[in-house]
C-alpha cells in the first residue's frame, strides 16, 4: 500500500472514532492553555506596555543592571561545573554497576540506593546538610575541624549541592547506554593487547560521548532552573531563578520579571532543543539495540579497588548528608546543645500547623497522582500508536515543561490567569485556589511520565492491539483493556513518580500558594531562611518517610500485582 493511501485509511479510521477525536481535541486544549498560554502571556508582557505598546525596554533595562548581568554569569558557571560533575559522578556509578564485579551484595545494593536516593527526596534537602555539616556550626567544620568562620553559602555550596541532587539523572541515562554497548567489541580490543584504560579511552568513551553530551545538557538544564538549592544555601551569590522571584516579590516589576524569566527560558529552551532533536537522536543512533550477550565483569584488582573506593567515598558522603536531617531535628539546638528532644516535631505540629501542612501537600498530590499517571499514559499511547497531524504538536508540547523553570511556569500563572486573557469565568477563578496548584503539580510532572509511557509502548507488538480492533473492539476499549494492562508497571512507576514530585515540588509553587493552603516544601523553605534549622528538619524528615514509603510501596504493589511476575508465573 503507499504511503498516502496508508495515511488517509489511518486518517479515516481516526476520523470514526468520536472518542479518539475527542480525546486529542481536550488534550491539545490542555497543553495550549496551561502551558503554551501562560508562556505566550510572559512573552507579551516582556515586550509590551499599556504606556508605550510594543518596546523592548524592559529587556534593556535588565540588560543595564549590574545585579542581573552577575545573576547569568553566576548561573552558567554553575549549571558547566554541576553538569561536567554531575556526568562524571553519574558514570562513575554506573560503570562499577556494569562492568565491575564488586565483591560484596551489600557494597553493590548500596551504591545502587545512594544513586537512587535524592531522586525521590526533596530538592533541598542536601542544602540544609551542607549547613549543619559545614557551616559556621557545622558538625565537621567547628567540632571536627576545629573551623569557626567557614562560609558554606555561596558558588562552592551551591555546585556541591546540585551535583549531589542530580547525578542520579546522568547515572539512569549510562547505566542503559553502557548496557546496551555490545562486549565483543571491547574483548576485541583486550584481545589485541589493549589496557583497561585504553579500552575505555578508545571504544567505550567514544560510544559514549552522544550520550555524555545528552547527560551534560540534561543536568545543566536541571541546575540553571534549580530555585530551592540557591535560595537556601546561595546566600548573597545571585543565580536567575532566585533573582526571577526576588524581582517579582520584592521589587514588584512584573515586566522586569517577565523579560527576565524570558532570558532563562530562551536558554534552557536552546539547550531542550539540542538535547531532544540532536543529542538523543545521536545517541540511538550510536548505540542500537542490546548487547549481543552477557558481558564478563572485571576482576581485576587494579581497577576494581580503585573504583570501588571511589564509589564508597561519594556514597558515605550522600548518606552522612541524610542521616543528618533526622537528627537535626532530634537535636536540641544544632551546633551547641546535642541532647536528644522531640521538642521540634512537636512544634511542627502545635505551633506551626503542621497537620494542615501534610494534609494539603498529600491531598493535592494525590489528586495530581493519577490525573498526571493517566494523561501521561494517554499521550504515550496517542504518541507511539497513532498517526495524525497534530501528534508531533502534542509530544513538543507535553515535552516543553521540562525544559520550562518551576520559576518561569510560576509567573507565566500569575499573569495568565491572574489578569490575563481570562478574565472572567472558571478559568479565572482558579487562581488562589487549589485546582491550580494541583494544574501546576500535572504539568511539572508530566514529561516524566510520558518519557517512561513512551519508552513502555514502543515494547509491544502492534499486532496484539489490531487483534482486538478486528474484532470489533473501539479505541477507547483497547487501550482501557489491552494496552493499560500490559504497561501497568510503567503506570504505577509512573504513579508514585507524579505523587513524590509533586509533594517535593517548590519552584514552581511557591508564587502561587495563598494563605489558604499550607505546603511543606513552602514551610520548609521559609523556616530554613530564617535559620531555625530543627523546626526545617522536622519538616523535612517527615516528608523524606512520606517520599520513602510511597516509593516501598509502589515497588511491593509492583511485584505482587506487576506484569513482571505473571509474564514469571507463565514462563
Amino acid at each position: 500500500m503507499a504511503k498516502g493511501q496508508s495515511a488517509s485509511l489511518d486518517r479515516k479510521k481516526l476520523l470514526g472514532d468520536p472518542a479518539m477525536v475527542t480525546t486529542i481535541v481536550l488534550l491539545i486544549t490542555f497543553l495550549a492553555i496551561f502551558i503554551l498560554y501562560p508562556l505566550a502571556i510572559l512573552l507579551v508582557d516582556s515586550v509590551y506596555s499599556a504606556e508605550s505598546g510594543l518596546t523592548f525596554d524592559f529587556f534593556k533595562s535588565i540588560f543595564g543592571k549590574r545585579t542581573f548581568i552577575t545573576a547569568i554569569t553566576n548561573t552558567l558557571k554553575v549549571g558547566i561545573l554541576v553538569g561536567l560533575l554531575s556526568a562524571a559522578i553519574g558514570l562513575l556509578f554506573a560503570y562499577v554497576e556494569v562492568y565491575v564485579k564488586v565483591r560484596t551484595r551489600f557494597m553493590s545494593g548500596l551504591f545502587k540506593v545512594v544513586s537512587m536516593l535524592p531522586v525521590v527526596s526533596p530538592p533541598f534537602v542536601l542544602s540544609l546538610s551542607m549547613i549543619m555539616l559545614f557551616g559556621k556550626a557545622g558538625i565537621i567544620t567547628r567540632f571536627l575541624l576545629h573551623i569557626y568562620d567557614n562560609n558554606v553559602y555561596g558558588f562552592w555550596g551551591i555546585a556541591v549541592v546540585q551535583t549531589m541532587t542530580f547525578f542520579p539523572v546522568c547515572y539512569m541515562m549510562f547505566r542503559g547506554l553502557l548496557k546496551n554497548i555490545d562486549p565483543s567489541m571491547e574483548e576485541a580490543a583486550r584481545d589485541m593487547g589493549a589496557s583497561r584504560f585504553r579500552v575505555f579511552t578508545s571504544v567505550t568513551l567514544p560510544l559514549l560521548l552522544p550520550g555524555i553530551g545528552n547527560a551534560f545538557l540534561v543536568t545543566f538544564i536541571e541546575s540553571i532552573a534549580d530555585f530551592a538549592n540557591p535560595m537556601i544555601i546561595g546566600g548573597s551569590y545571585d543565580t536567575l531563578a532566585t533573582t526571577i522571584y526576588l524581582q517579582i516579590t520584592g521589587a514588584y516589576d512584573k515586566n522586569g520579571a517577565c523579560a527576565m524569566a524570558v532570558v532563562l527560558l530562551g536558554i534552557t529552551m536552546v539547550m531542550f532543543l539540542v538535547q531532544k532533536y540532536y543529542l538523543e537522536r545521536k545517541t540511538a543512533a550510536t548505540l542500537t539495540g542490546k548487547a549481543s550477550r552477557a558481558r564478563m565483569l572485571i576482576e581485576d584488582r587494579s581497577v576494581t579497588v580503585p573504583l570501588t573506593v571511589l564509589c564508597s567515598v561519594m556514597a558515605l558522603f550522600v548518606i552522612m548528608m541524610y542521616i543528618c536531617v533526622p537528627f537535626g531535628a532530634l537535636f536540641k539546638t544544632w551546633g551547641y546543645d546535642f541532647h536528644l528532644t522531640t521538642k521540634w516535631f512537636v512544634q511542627v505540629f502545635r505551633k506551626y500547623k503542621g497537620l494542615k501542612a501534610f494534609k494539603d501537600s498529600f491531598v493535592l498530590s494525590l489528586i495530581a497522582a493519577p490525573i498526571t499517571a493517566l494523561l501521561s499514559m494517554i499521550i504515550s499511547y496517542l504518541v507511539v500508536k497513532r498517526k495524525f497531524k497534530a501528534k508531533a504538536f502534542i509530544e513538543f508540547v507535553s515535552m516543553l515543561a521540562m525544559a520550562v523553570p518551576g520559576t518561569v511556569l510560576g509567573i507565566g500563572y500569575i499573569r495568565g490567569f491572574a489578569g490575563g486573557m481570562f478574565r472572567t469565568g472558571f478559568l479565572q477563578n482558579i487562581y488562589g485556589t487549589g485546582v491550580i496548584l494541583v494544574i501546576v503539580f500535572v504539568v511539572r510532572s508530566l514529561p516524566t511520565g510520558t518519557r517512561s509511557g513512551i519508552s513502555a509502548l514502543r515494547q509491544i507488538d502492534k499486532s496484539i492491539e489490531e487483534s482486538a480492533y478486528d474484532m470489533g473492539a473501539g479505541s477507547l476499549k483497547v487501550f482501557t483493556s489491552v494496552t493499560l494492562p500490559l504497561i501497568k508497571d510503567s503506570f504505577l512507576s509512573g504513579l508514585v513518580t507524579a505523587f513524590v514530585r509533586s509533594i517535593t515540588a517548590i519552584s514552581a509553587i511557591i508564587l502561587l500558594v495563598t494563605p489558604s493552603y499550607l505546603l511543606i516544601t513552602v514551610q520548609i523553605n521559609e523556616f530554613a531562611e530564617k535559620g531555625s534549622y530543627g523546626i526545617a528538619c522536622a519538616f523535612a524528615t517527615i516528608l523524606i518517610a512520606i517520599t520513602y514509603g510511597s516509593v516501598l510501596l509502589m515497588n511491593l504493589i509492583i511485584k505482587f500485582f506487576g506484569t513482571s511476575r505473571k509474564i514469571k508465573e507463565a514462563e
